[in-house]
């Protein structure tokens, strides 16, 4: 099993998750030109996918779709409302539409798809079952429920929003509109409210937290680390690597048997 964040903040998202005989994206947020080359900074490429699930309609998640897709022939996997609302991606041969809360199995993965509660039609997570256990994305929601919880537990790698930090948005330039869609409950998680939920899911199997969709303006790593850190440092039952995304570059990958 291998994971990487091809590109994590406000200006695009992928995420890279292979095991076995599978090598899925995740969003495709950057040109396929970009991924390609994102790609093959961690030693594949784009001809080497599998195939590409989609979370929601944003640009930022789905900005190199069609292209890509269409340029290695790849299924995409997207919620039939989110379908419908994708920003002109052009033909899709091979566009397999699911329900929410449905799970399915392509190749040798089960994935899972849970709703979400953001801005967008219809936002879904993904856990994603390998053989070497389960990869959780979790990004792009602005409040979490016992029930999600409960899906994202016992998961091996997390991949999870910290957005913002409360003190950095309140200062920024944004527009006092703009900052209440981000903290509202349709919005994205502030590096409090992520450190609350990794809290919640921490167990003894988790190894990797991958620290997702950064903003650049409201948030810095560093601030975004700490929460992370505090957040385990309460507890002896693991400790998980932390990877934080970047925006312009493949952070480093994850990688177990």
């Amino acid at each position: 099993m291998r994971i990487c964040l091809l590109a994590s903040g406000s200006k695009g998202n992928a995420v890279l998750v292979e095991s076995g005989a599978s090598r899925l994206l995740i969003d495709a947020g950057l040109s396929a030109m970009e991924l390609d080359r994102r790609l093959r900074t961690v030693q594949t490429g784009a001809e080497e996918l599998n195939g590409v699930l989609i979370t929601h309609e944003h640009g930022d998640h789905c900005r190199g779709l069609g292209p890509l897709a269409r340029r290695y022939r790849l299924p995409v996997f997207v919620h039939h409302r989110t379908r419908q609302m994708l920003p002109n991606p052009g033909r899709l041969d091979d566009c397999r539409e699911f329900d929410q809360g449905r799970a399915f199995t392509f190749r040798d993965v089960e994935i899972e798809t849970v709703p979400l509660t953001h801005d967008a039609a219809e936002t879904v997570g993904y856990i994603i079952q390998t053989s070497s256990g389960k990869v959780g994305i979790l990004t792009d929601l602005g409040c979490t429920t016992r029930l999600l919880v409960e899906k994202y537990r016992q998961c091996r790698v997390l991949v999870l929003e910290f957005n913002h930090d409360l003190q950095m948005l309140r200062d920024g330039p944004y527009p006092w509109h703009l900052k209440q869609r981000i903290k509202a409950s349709h919005g994205h998680l502030s590096n409090d409210q992520a450190a609350d939920l990794l809290t919640d899911l921490v167990w003894d199997g988790l190894e990797a937290v991958f620290l997702a969709h950064l903003s650049e303006i409201n948030n810095c790593p560093r601030r975004a680390e700490v929460s992370a850190r505090q957040a385990l440092s309460g507890q002896n039952r693991c400790n998980p690597q932390l990877f934080v995304g970047n925006q312009y570059q493949a952070s480093c990958c994850y990688v177990a048997d």
